[in-house]
């Protein structure tokens, strides 16, 4: 007996993972994982462009200021993103008026 098709199982990993990033706690929004911080702060993603002269839109700092200082630099720290400067990164806070600590870099 066949219970899932072979295009099913795809659709129902990707169910999982998404209920597992919105299901994260809601004292670190983003879980402190990689995925979740990086799906939450996708508004962000044409301040941190590199070279990019656009400043981040009031969306963008809603979501940071929301997420926190965890998620930004989970980000910061996680693994290379095309496209994104992580100094342009780095400089949210700044644009978007926060009061958050700087990230620490981990050198890996």
């Amino acid at each position: 007996m066949k219970l899932f098709g072979a295009k099913t199982v795809p659709l129902l990993i990707l169910v999982v993972v998404m209920t597992g990033l919105v299901g994260q706690g809601e004292a670190h929004a983003c879980g402190s994982t990689f995925f979740s911080a990086l799906v939450q702060l996708i508004p962000c993603r044409a301040a941190v462009a590199p070279f990019s002269p656009i400043p981040p839109s009031e969306v963008c700092c809603n979501a940071l200021k929301t997420l926190g200082q965890p998620c930004l630099c989970v980000l910061v720290n996680g693994p290379p993103i095309s496209g994104v400067d992580r100094n342009m990164a780095l400089q949210l806070p700044d644009k978007c008026t926060t009061n958050f600590e700087p990230c620490e870099i981990s050198k890996k």
